[in-house]
């Protein structure tokens, strides 16, 4: 396949398309509200578009749009005109969409009549539902014909679709309409300087029978979406800022990571973060780890549900196809997708190298944050299983490194989280042969054996600890000197299949600065390459440096800004003192926000700042993504080096926050079993309301350096 191999970016939605989101279900249409099947438009519900047309006619004319905002990420308002068939410009007819996307959507339908005389009007609303796969809508190409049926009962059409063995239905309600099995009509008279205004609703069906509509009824009641939201704005932290851009930038993180939070089916109480809209709404191991693990402070519960979820679908066969393995974290999660369709041909594939130490990781930056101890220890077997996997189908030719190398031709080219099939390549831009050790996967799983060596420690068994820490300290060493190159003066993206080193500047050794394995002699050097004119935009570091070969600024991951690369990267600056480096990228990324309504988006364009004034939008990047949703969090909270060890009994803070962000204010934090306030003026912070406990450290400790402190073990890194 030309372009991305399987289903590494996002497809084209078009220009002006508006898309809503709410836990698995998602919308996109055009600008007027219209939703057209011949575009990659729909509403879409456990990977199905149940609604591939919507198209709302008056008088025969679709409406022009004026605009279209989203007040939350679950719903919307279309304002647009009836064209006029006068051939005047200006039309007395608006109409007004209010659209909100749940297990289906609820759309209230208003027009207003500007005009001094009755207005005559005739509304038609044409419907089709194609029950296409996410994949086929995302890649255009839908080739599988439903046997349809459609039934107009009443005020309802019932569409129902059969493919083989396959039965699916959506059902749409329209109170006071005429309905046929064709389309919906109304014919209304909408009096001088007055309004008309109706409600539909479009639910999916099982088995012939719609369920309970999701949608707000008569008297302005919450919906479920509303109270949903309502229940997360409640437990999550609130926050003021001295400047409103960046307040406004971390509310709609917020708002953004309340709406991309999906449930496990099977467990309701379980909460996890999909990763991103418009095509990855469900469970990935990388993205969702990532995401919980860069939002602990503002809900730590995000990152429990999701590894307990993901410990639930470990590996425990050797599956070709799927590239399932014993102890495997999987990659992804698709339901009701054709198994011709998705990657490796099943609905979960387990095509990723770095998910299985990343969820080590991030069971370990739990366990600090003060669940109970039986909740962890249920973890700790999976934990050890993921390190087992990391040693033996990990390690493929047993030189101590993870590699990875797909194993069919639907599964991934490249697997880590650049994973487009271009996205690791040599200086001269030649593409690196598998299998493939990335830098930033053995970064990670130094972390791993790190964090499950302090888990040991936590729960008593030194020896344990003590074996782990010397293995990670082992494989600090080899990859320091397998991965540096002297004459550079930074580390090889990768080792490629012969070993050789993949010598292309990247941001992936960024990364490796967070985990703590570069060596201190080292730091400066990366430091200093990745805040180049070759690596830093001006809006952010670069995936790949512009005096590369395969650099390209509008390229998926050779050459754009990702945000959640460069929180990261922030982080690893900050932890060796670089605060200034780091700074930097923060207020980069704060101020390419204000171009996006104070959301950053999954990347954005490399180009350089000096070049183009404002940042370059990447067409198909994710918006709301995960990721970006919970950098800005993961930005803030490093800047105020907030660390956090319940059972440790302690709570570090040093702020290094730049001035130009004015005073913090954060109340509703969580901590523990409690609840606390946070206030930094000048960089000076208090703390109220801490559990009995806890105590509050006014200086930048890292969790891991206090740890392996207390266990007699050394800093490690």
């Amino acid at each position: 396949m030309a372009g991305w191999n399987a289903d590494t970016a996002a497809g084209p939605v078009g220009p002006g398309t508006v898309t809503l989101v709410e836990g698995s279900s998602f919308c996109i249409s055009q600008a007027n509200g219209d939703i057209q099947p011949e575009h990659p438009h729909g509403v879409f519900h456990d990977d199905t578009r149940i609604l591939s047309r919507w198209n709302l006619l008056v008088n025969g004319q679709a409406l022009e749009s004026l605009t279209a905002s989203t007040t939350e990420p679950y719903r919307a308002l279309f304002i647009g005109r009836v064209p006029r068939s006068d051939g005047y410009a200006d039309s007395p007819l608006i109409v007004e969409r209010v659209r909100e996307v749940g297990a289906g959507i609820l759309e209230e339908v208003t027009i207003r009549n500007y005009s001094t005389e009755e207005a005559e009007c005739e509304i038609t609303l044409n419907v089709e539902a194609d029950f296409a796969d996410l994949f086929e809508v995302k890649e255009a190409r839908v080739q599988r014909r439903w046997e349809e049926s459609r039934e107009a009962d009443g005020d309802s059409l019932a569409i129902r679709g059969a493919w083989e063995d396959v039965r699916k239905g959506v059902v749409v309600r329209a109170s006071g309409a005429d309905v046929t099995a064709e389309a919906l009509h109304y014919r209304v008279a909408v009096p001088p300087r007055g309004r008309w205004s109706t409600r539909l609703s479009v639910v999916p069906a099982s088995g012939g029978t719609a369920p309970a509509s999701f949608v707000r009824q008569a008297g302005g009641e919450a919906s479920p979406s509303d109270r949903r939201r309502q229940e997360w704005v409640a437990k999550i932290p609130k926050l003021h800022m001295g400047n409103r851009s960046i307040e406004r930038t971390l509310r709609r993180s917020y708002d953004d990571l309340g709406a991309l939070r999906i449930e496990d089916p099977a467990h309701p109480e379980r909460v996890v973060v999909a990763a991103g809209a418009p095509w990855f709404m469900t469970l990935f191991g990388r993205d969702s780890l990532w995401a919980s693990e860069m939002a602990l402070p503002v809900d730590p519960s995000l990152a429990l549900g999701t590894l307990q979820t993901l410990a639930d679908r470990q590996g425990r066969v050797v599956d070709p196809m799927s590239e399932e393995e014993p102890g495997k974290i999987l990659h992804e999660v698709r339901l009701g997708v054709s198994s011709g369709l998705s990657l490796g041909g099943k609905s979960v594939y387990y095509g990723s190298v770095d998910a299985t130490p990343q969820f080590v990781m991030t069971l370990g930056s739990v366990s600090r944050w003060g669940f109970a101890k039986d909740t962890i220890t249920a973890l700790l077997p999976h934990a050890d299983r993921a390190l087992d996997w990391v040693r033996n189908h990990g390690d493929k030719d047993g030189d101590g490194f993870v590699e990875y190398e797909r194993l069919n031709d639907q599964g991934l080219i490249n697997q880590g989280w650049k994973d487009s099939w271009d996205g690791i390549n040599f200086a001269d831009g030649r593409l690196a042969e598998p299998p493939i050790a990335l830098c930033e996967v053995q970064a990670l799983v130094y972390s791993a054996l790190l964090s499950r060596a302090w888990m040991a420690y936590d729960g008593g068994d030194a020896p344990l600890a003590a074996q782990l820490t010397a293995e990670a300290a082992e494989l600090k060493k080899r990859f320091n000197e397998a991965f540096w190159m002297p004459d550079r003066g930074y580390y090889a993206i990768a080792l490629d299949g012969k070993k050789r080193q993949v010598d292309a500047c990247a941001s992936n050794m960024g990364q490796c600065l967070w985990h703590g394995i570069v060596d201190e002699d080292k730091i400066p050097s990366v430091a200093e390459r990745l805040m180049s004119p070759e690596m830093f935009s001006g809006w952010g570091v670069r995936t790949l440096a512009s005096d590369m070969g395969a650099y390209n600024p509008a390229s998926y991951h050779n050459g754009s800004v990702w945000p959640h690369d460069n929180a990261v990267i922030a982080v690893g600056l900050l932890r060796y003192g670089f605060v200034k480096e780091a700074q930097r990228i923060a207020t980069a990324l704060f101020e390419a926000a204000e171009y996006t309504d104070g959301r950053l988006p999954e990347l954005f364009c490399g180009f350089s700042r000096d070049e183009v004034a404002e940042p370059v939008p990447y067409p198909t990047a994710c918006s709301p993504q995960a990721w970006a949703a919970t950098t800005p969090i993961m930005l803030i909270t490093s800047l105020m080096r907030y660390d956090a060890h319940i059972s440790r009994g302690g709570f570090w803070m040093d702020p290094a926050l730049p001035e130009s962000y004015g005073d913090l204010h954060i109340t509703n934090a969580p901590m523990g079993s409690g609840r606390i306030t946070i206030d930094i003026t000048a960089s000076e912070p208090t703390v109220q309301g801490l559990p009995e406990g806890i105590a509050f450290h006014r200086e930048h400790r890292p969790w891991l350096t206090e740890l392996m402190d207390q266990a007699g073990l050394g800093d490690r890194g």
